[in-house]
């Protein structure tokens, strides 16, 4: 059954997208919009609440309730909470969400990635060609997964999907010390990941989606195999 204080949020957030509410504006005094919505003024308080945890609103004491700047990394802190409080449990879950997205991202950057994000990506993998057969180095290790991390950042980017983006930022980062501890239990997963690496960023310089996205299915794929391993 619908909550009295999901009529206030589904209320003010229908205000947002309509556009009878801005980013930065006040929100209507506490009798004004409660009257709107139909609700109590405690219900009003309530919903109010939970959009403040949401990030979709701010409560400035003294001054009043606005809406955000709808930044969606700051949205996004409540799904990144509870991805953080399933991830000791449910890492597989997690790899075949980031698996999807992954996918998606790679095959929207075929066709989008400007000649400068090409090269940077060029210089990412550049940078980490002698660093494939030092896999005993703790230090190579993490500037290995340093050049990983912003490799899929940057392909994340060029997808053009800010939320697609956000939210892989969210997942992607999570997997960091289970890619890490990959490279510390299997060997020549240094050089394998560079290899998967070159194949994703060659099938991008073609502009070929489906070749973006199977390369990328498959290299993520290996990390979900590691961990399907790891919880058996």
């Amino acid at each position: 059954m619908l909550k009295r204080s999901d009529l206030v949020i589904d209320g003010i957030i229908e205000l947002v997208s309509s556009g009878d509410l801005a980013p930065g504006d006040r929100l209507p005094i506490e009798k004004e919009l409660s009257e709107k919505l139909g609700v109590s003024r405690g219900t009003l308080r309530e919903g109010v609440r939970a959009l403040s945890a949401m990030g979709v609103l701010e409560v400035r004491q003294g001054s009043g309730t606005y809406v955000t700047a709808l930044d969606l990394s700051r949205i996004l802190v409540p799904v990144t909470t509870v991805i953080d409080l399933q991830t000791a449990h449910h890492s597989a879950d997690l790899q075949q969400v980031r698996k999807v997205l992954e996918m998606e991202s790679a095959f929207l950057a075929a066709t989008r990635m400007t000649a400068e994000q090409l090269a940077e990506a060029e210089a990412i993998l550049a940078s980490v060609e002698s660093l494939t057969d030092a896999q005993g180095s703790p230090t190579a290790r993490e500037q290995f997964l340093d050049a990983d991390l912003r490799f899929h950042s940057l392909i994340a980017s060029a997808s053009g999907n800010p939320l697609l983006e956000s939210l892989l930022t969210a997942v992607s980062g999570r997997t960091a010390r289970t890619r890490l501890w990959r490279a510390v239990l299997q060997e020549n997963v240094q050089q394998h990941t560079h290899n998967e690496h070159r194949a994703i960023l060659r099938a991008l310089q073609r502009r070929d989606p489906d070749g973006a996205r199977l390369f990328m299915g498959a290299h993520i794929h290996a990390v979900a195999d590691f961990v399907a391993d790891l919880e058996t």
